[in-house]
């Protein structure tokens, strides 16, 4: 009796340990089914290297001319003489262009000749007036001698100091009409359009036999001729004016064109506006001017290109860094240890958009996460690596 009992109880405990047994392996089994897959992540292991400050322009800036002239005749006419064409290259004080003037060629011709007689004219004068005095000289040596009367010589004094002030009016009136020439050659320069400086001639706003008049005080207009000195270029850009106080001139400045693929590195901070623009009440900027001094760098530019520049405010080499889209808000990453993502806290130093400065907290050869806005990249989750950089 008793050992029946006992192969019962030895039984339903087979039986207990069977259906345990078969839970476990259903569990296991559901587990493995239905557990999420390893997320695949892009890594990049922990290195040395330079990691530099910079700030950069807050919108497009733009490639401008050292100097550019817009030019139009100081006075109003119909256009005689246009020698110039979009893209000659003149010098300085060439003529570019001039409207008609004929009557003040004339009249310049006029006063040059009026110069020409009145200066005759004083050779005249002032040769008799040498006459008299040389006459009233002599006869006051006669008089001495009680050759001639007093009254002789008395006209001979008067009629010396006469011509000797008809002399220096002579010589005044020379003055005077040298003035007048002056006058005249201005009121023809008036009429021309001459070059400020070397350079190319960019556009050409007028015709041939077209009238023009100066622009109206305080209304633009196009001007007559654009010239542009092509021999000096710099970049203008607007930076924020939160930034504006690490700037100082003569810093590097790398600059960056959507024309060209290169950066450009040789430029240097030449100036930094004193003033805020607050045309936009919302984004208040600084006005900074980047020249570029390499000759090869300059190859290639042209006014009016957009730039971006990036100012280098300090520079770190041969640090421990990260790539900067591996940071997570609050200076931490995402590390994989043994397969799983696991958040670590560091210190940072130096950082752009590039690389960030490891100051504590992080070691080389660790490898922390890239690929951080990919779904299911979060701490705690099993990673496997697409390729260790």
């Amino acid at each position: 009796m008793s050992g029946n009992i006992v192969n019962k109880e030895s039984k339903s405990h087979k039986q207990l340990l069977t259906v345990l047994l078969l839970i476990i392996i259903a569990g296991v089994v559901i587990w493995a089914a239905t557990r999420p897959d390893p997320v695949a992540v892009s890594l990049h292991a922990i290195e040395h290297g330079l990691v530099e400050s910079t700030v950069s322009n807050t919108r497009v800036g733009t490639v401008k001319a050292c100097r550019r002239a817009f030019l139009a005749p100081a006075t109003g006419g119909e256009v005689a003489n246009l020698i110039v064409k979009e893209g000659s290259e003149v010098k300085k004080n060439q003529l570019l262009m001039e409207v008609w003037n004929r009557d003040l060629k004339a009249k310049v011709t006029l006063e040059e000749v009026t110069v020409g007689v009145s200066k005759i004219r004083v050779e005249e004068i002032c040769a008799l007036a040498d006459g008299a005095g040389r006459e009233a000289k002599r006869l006051l040596g006669l008089q001495k001698r009680e050759i001639v009367s007093e009254e002789q010589v008395d006209l001979a004094v008067t009629a010396a100091q006469a011509k000797r002030a008809a002399c220096r009016v002579s010589k005044a009136t020379v003055q005077m009409n040298e003035a007048r020439l002056v006058v005249a050659q201005a009121m023809l320069e008036r009429t021309r359009v001459k070059a400020p400086f070397d350079g190319i001639v960019a556009e050409v706003n007028v015709e041939l036999g077209e009238f023009v008049t100066p622009s109206p005080p305080g209304i633009a207009t196009l001007p007559a001729i654009d010239l542009l000195d092509m021999s000096c270029l710099y970049v203008s850009a607007p930076i924020d004016e939160v930034d504006a106080p690490q700037i100082s001139e003569g810093l590097e400045v790398c600059v960056t064109l959507d024309a060209f693929p290169e950066r450009r590195c040789s430029g240097v901070v030449r100036r930094i506006a004193p003033y805020v623009l607050d045309r936009e009440k919302q984004a208040r900027t600084v006005e900074v001017e980047v020249e570029i001094h390499s000759a090869d760098e300059l190859q290639g530019l042209l006014p009016g290109y957009s730039a971006d520049i990036e100012i280098l405010i300090e520079r770190h080499e041969s640090v421990l860094r990260i790539p900067t889209e591996a940071v997570l808000e609050g200076n931490k990453v995402l590390v994989l240890d043994d397969d799983i993502l696991v958040e670590k806290p560091f210190h940072a130093g130096l950082s752009n958009w590039s690389y960030t400065e490891v100051v504590d907290g992080l070691n080389k050869g660790e490898l922390v996460v890239l690929s951080i806005g990919r779904e299911g990249v979060v701490a705690g989750a099993q990673a496997i690596s697409e390729k260790a950089e």
